[in-house]
């Protein structure tokens, strides 16, 4: 996967999806959480910025078994 995603590699990875999927970021400091995707974006310098919106909780174990977070 490349470092700098680009908005279309983002959009192919999504395309397929139903739609109404609610969107979450999985992050992993040293304890996986899910956090909230916030709703603006903004372009800036040739880069989308997507900000994070609050944290949700803990990651789900299958999901960070799928991310190889384990």
């Amino acid at each position: 996967m490349p470092h700098d995603l680009t908005v279309g590699y983002l959009l192919s990875q999504l395309q397929d999806l139903d739609p109404t999927l609610k969107i979450r970021i999985a992050v992993n400091p040293d304890f996986p959480f899910a956090h909230f995707l916030g709703t603006n974006v903004v372009v800036s310098d040739g880069l989308v910025y997507l900000a994070e919106d609050g944290q949700e909780g803990y990651l789900p174990t299958g999901v960070s078994n799928l991310l190889s977070w384990a």
